[in-house]
């Protein structure tokens, strides 16, 4: 348990050298804002037209792999009483959090440090993650933690709206690729959460909370309250401010193989802050890495002029493969992707 940073960066003067990144590693001492990052409005308003949101949706995955929402039906309150409930769960003492504990990345509930496995890295993130599958509630939620008492109540009330928030975007998306009603539900059977801590760093620029990565999963939605979050687009690093209630929306690696190349994942990273700690709230909805769930890109997308790029393939062979390029030593050549392209 004092493995996790939380449980003992708090008034350090310097970063240990576990926690110190090659320079090749570290997140800079500057990254621009980037201030074009679409922000969706998903109201319903008489004055804006559907099909006016899906276009706003498909530039954005397009261009950016991102966008931002507001007005997307999880009240204010609801978002707000989840970013107390985490904080407050972090700030809990050791002993409460034992039940949780692991000290490697776990299939269950899990609370670790750093990466999937603290014990085999060179060098550690500067961050705590308590993880968990999400739905269906009943199957997990008696697997939550017990401890604030009220976690599994408001976190299974936050999951329910999320839910309804990602497939209301999902089948805009699908509109927008001019797929049937429903195309993703059978991609999207996984629903996990991860909550990260970032707790104050002496020195954000020779740590770095999380490295670049492309989530695995079809889409991710996160809450975030403080900066931290980065982008990587046209070979540089831009951060994305947060907008209070909103959710950034990010796509992974199986909406840009469905969408046969169409839409793109993006990379991102999160950096430290000396001042702030950050709790990132991230949803992961995905094919369900237990069952048989075969990917492909959606046939309606394949034609003469548009040959498919990636293989069909079952989604619990990807993600091993991915966790495996993962853990592999840096620098890491290539991408996930490059074994299913044809």
């Amino acid at each position: 348990m004092a493995l996790l940073v939380s449980s003992w960066s708090n008034g350090i003067q310097s970063v240990p050298k576990d926690y110190v990144m090659p320079p090749e590693r570290r997140p800079g001492d500057f990254v621009s804002v980037c201030n074009e990052i679409p922000v969706i409005d998903l109201q319903e308003n008489p004055n804006v037209d559907r099909s006016q949101i899906v276009q706003q949706i498909l530039k954005a995955s397009q261009e950016f792999g991102l966008f931002q929402v507001i007005n997307h039906g999880v009240s204010a309150k609801m978002m707000e009483d989840i970013r107390v409930l985490y904080d407050e769960f972090f700030n809990m003492s050791i002993d409460d959090k034992l039940g949780v504990y692991s000290e490697t990345f776990g299939t269950g509930c899990t609370l670790y440090t750093s990466g999937l496995d603290y014990a085999k890295e060179d060098v550690h993130y500067w961050k705590d993650t308590l993880k968990h599958r999400s739905y269906p509630l009943e199957e997990h939620t008696p697997s939550w933690p017990e401890k604030p008492v009220r976690y599994r109540e408001e976190v299974g009330k936050y999951v329910v709206e999320v839910r309804k928030v990602a497939f209301k975007i999902l089948d805009l998306i699908g509109e927008g690729l001019g797929l049937k009603e429903g195309h993703f539900i059978k991609v999207s059977q996984e629903q996990a959460m991860a909550i990260n801590y970032y707790p104050p760093c002496p020195d954000p620029s020779l740590a770095m909370g999380i490295g670049g990565h492309t989530d695995p999963n079809l889409i991710t939605f996160l809450q975030q309250d403080q900066y931290g979050l980065q982008i990587h687009k046209d070979g540089k690093w831009m951060g994305i401010d947060p907008i209070p209630n909103a959710f950034v929306v990010n796509l992974g690696y199986q909406l840009e193989i469905i969408s046969n190349g169409k839409l793109k994942g993006v990379e991102h990273r999160g950096v430290t802050s000396s001042t702030a700690a950050r709790t990132s709230i991230v949803t992961f909805f995905g094919p369900d890495p237990i069952l048989p769930v075969v990917v492909e890109p959606a046939k309606e997308l394949v034609t003469s002029n548009t040959p498919q790029m990636f293989k069909s393939y079952q989604y619990n062979n990807f993600i091993a493969d991915y966790l495996a390029y993962l853990v592999k030593p840096l620098p890491r050549t290539g991408t996930p992707l490059d074994p299913y392209r044809l």
